[in-house]
């Protein structure tokens, strides 16, 4: 398939590390980066609606192709418009492509050259996945960005283990852009290698040379430690094209977000915002706050006084922490708004930082700040 222009442009970086602003066209528009993806794994983000994401400052969506597969089905939903229509979302969404929850479900999967046989985990039916169909369901979808098929490694894995593995996901990856048509949708590659840095730069060297619309750093945040992950991140993006996308999938608290724009990492997603919520955890600027304690039960303050989302501007700490012990379904939805409006604010803070050339001043006040709250939950 010829080269075609990269839909990323860059549009500012950092004098002081390899922070990055830039912008990514796609069919549904011009998003913003840095950016974080809420996730709506079965087409809706968790407790809250399309409208509340647009209010709350969310670009694009992620969606993902192994659980809509199953269900409703692709062709149902192309069908009947296509993912956008669907769910009313207007904006760019991204659908991953399935590896990672095959890879959850590995007891249920069997991988071969061909693609990946799996039963089901709502009706133990047999169903098959390859590079081909991967790509094709994903164009049933509508999606803006495709991601290809890739075979995930766990942590720790053995060396033999991710050599094999990764070259597999180069396999797929070619497979995956010589099954792309001429919808206008992305489509990236996936960079393996598990936790050895040779083979990550091997990886990332079969995706660049097959080309993609943008790149994605996969199979981090397993299980290893927060400073490999640093690790394995910096000296990947540092090799990564200039002009194109990099995303970090799977990733991560506010401080990963944080360490991972300082070097050089344009798109995130993460289950962590609206999961917590459900659990009544809170992000706030000045750390964690688990409301459920009981020093919050006549609490008058909002859960974040510096907050300005819909949440804090009407409802108590005291009113949230009733509202979850007594298992309310509006608990979900407010804790939801307040933490997705947190990540995005963080990203829209960062991405000015970027603009005005002082990141690393908002770095090191970001850390700072996380390293005073580290002492415990509020």
């Amino acid at each position: 398939m010829p080269d075609s222009p990269s839909p990323f442009k860059l549009l500012a970086t950092s004098s002081q590390c390899a922070a990055r602003r830039g912008e990514l066209q796609t069919l549904h528009g011009v998003v913003q980066t840095p950016v974080f993806m809420p996730v709506g794994t079965q087409a809706t983000v968790k407790g809250v609606t399309p409208e509340n994401l647009r209010e709350l400052g969310a670009q694009i969506i992620l969606g993902n192709t192994y659980h809509l597969y199953l269900r409703p089905g692709h062709e149902l939903i192309k069908k009947l418009g296509g993912l956008h229509r669907f769910m009313n979302w207007s904006g760019p969404i991204l659908t991953d492509s399935g590896g990672f929850q095959i890879f959850s479900l590995q007891q249920l999967a069997r991988i071969s050259e061909e693609g990946a046989a799996f039963k089901s985990h709502l009706d133990g039916s047999e169903l098959f996945l390859s590079p081909e169909s991967a790509v094709a369901v994903q164009e049933a979808l509508g999606s803006d960005i495709m991601m290809c098929l890739d075979t995930c490694i766990p942590y720790p894995a053995q060396r033999q283990q991710a050599e094999e593995a990764t070259a597999l996901t180069g396999r797929w990856a070619a497979r995956c852009r010589a099954a792309q048509g001429d919808s206008g949708q992305l489509l990236f590659g996936i960079i393996q290698g598990g936790m050895y840095p040779d083979l990550r730069l091997r990886s990332l060297a079969e995706m660049v040379a097959i080309g993609f619309d943008g790149y994605a750093i996969g199979g981090l945040s397993v299980g290893e430690p927060e400073e490999l992950m640093y690790q394995i991140c910096e000296e990947t993006a540092g090799a990564m094209p200039a002009d194109h996308a990099r995303y970090l999938m799977g990733v991560g608290t506010p401080r990963n977000l944080v360490e991972a724009v300082y070097r050089g990492i344009d798109m995130f997603d993460c289950v962590m915002p609206t999961r917590n919520a459900r659990n009544g955890m809170l992000f706030t600027s000045t750390g964690r706050l688990v409301i459920k304690n009981a020093r919050y039960r006549d609490d008058p303050r909002p859960a974040d006084e510096s907050c300005d989302c819909y949440t804090c501007r009407h409802y108590s700490r005291a009113y949230l922490r009733h509202l979850y012990v007594a298992r309310e379904l509006l608990s979900s939805h407010l804790m939801t708004v307040h933490n997705l409006h947190y990540y995005t604010a963080l990203m829209a803070r960062m991405r000015r930082a970027i603009e005005e050339d002082n990141f690393l001043e908002f770095y090191r006040d970001f850390i700072g700040r996380q390293a005073e709250n580290e002492t415990g939950n509020q």
